[in-house]
């Protein structure tokens, strides 16, 4: 069994920690966690029973197979720094950091070693994440097949091109965002119609989480599956009328446009901070 550390125990962190227990991917025992702050290091450690250290990076990274960095991406190179002396080329250094690229994770970790860059989303604490994964020449099918299992026992997993990870964060990352406002909106609608509070969002989480299940479930283009639901001259085709009218598709398709081009400018912006002599 791969002996797993993780750095950083956030959300992120903490839901990859369960999602790792939970599957079998490690025990208690060969599984560490750290973070800066003692209070949840300590609430790490009661509620999964592993190790939880206050810091130690550079102490938990020395005797770890797997080395997971799941902090902010400006923090990332002061961690790397930390551990660099501590991490050896026959381990695994994944990172989780939204717009930081491998080159760069390269470049401030000089070693020749399996490097992965995921980009997990916020349903991962709930186990139902999706994640875009790309990974070094370095890694072999067997450091992808273990890295897609760690992040499998949180949700789906899809491998990707690198340079794609702008779209993937654009469209799974901020994602939620997007559906948690159309939920919002939807509850909005219910409660203008009369429905109560309560009935008007369990309705609507329900729907969402239905109707995604169904997409994943049948293999169906929603297109096909919204046909279903869409009667000639029906209720249903009515409110489909007024959300074209007010361009919903457009905006949506638009919103990941716009968050890939973020993304973009935050990797170049940290490139330009950290690895001058790289390109994103």
């Amino acid at each position: 069994m791969q002996s797993i550390v993780v750095i950083g125990s956030g959300n992120i962190g903490g839901a990859l920690i369960g999602g790792i227990l939970s599957s079998g991917v490690a025990d208690s025992e060969h599984l560490t966690a750290t973070d800066s702050s003692a209070a949840r290091a300590e609430e790490i450690s009661r509620k999964y029973g592993i190790r939880a250290l206050v810091g130690g990076n550079r102490e938990a990274a020395a005797v770890a197979d797997v080395v997971i960095v799941a902090v902010k991406p400006p923090t990332v190179p002061h961690v790397l720094e930390e551990i660099r002396d501590a991490l050896r080329e026959d381990q695994i250094l994944i990172s989780v950091a939204a717009a930081f690229p491998i080159a760069l994770i390269e470049k401030l970790v000089g070693k020749r070693m399996p490097v992965f860059r995921a980009m997990p989303n916020i349903p991962v604490v709930v186990s139902e994440g999706a994640t875009g994964l790309a990974w070094n020449n370095v890694a072999t099918a067997d450091h992808r097949k273990f890295v897609e299992s760690v992040f499998r026992a949180a949700g789906a997993v899809c491998a990707v091109e690198e340079d794609m990870m702008h779209a993937v964060t654009a469209l799974s990352g901020s994602g939620p965002a997007y559906i948690y406002m159309i939920i919002e909106a939807l509850i909005a609608g219910g409660l203008k119609m009369g429905l109560s509070h309560e009935v008007s969002t369990r309705l609507a989480e329900q729907t969402v989480l239905g109707a995604a299940k169904l997409v994943r479930e049948t293999m169906l283009h929603p297109a096909v599956l919204k046909d279903r639901v869409t009667t000639p001259g029906g209720v249903t085709i009515a409110a489909i009328h007024e959300l074209e009218r007010h361009g919903l598709r457009a905006m949506l398709i638009s919103a990941v446009e716009t968050a890939t081009k973020r993304s973009r400018e935050l990797t170049q912006t940290l490139m330009t901070r950290f690895g001058s002599d790289l390109h994103a």
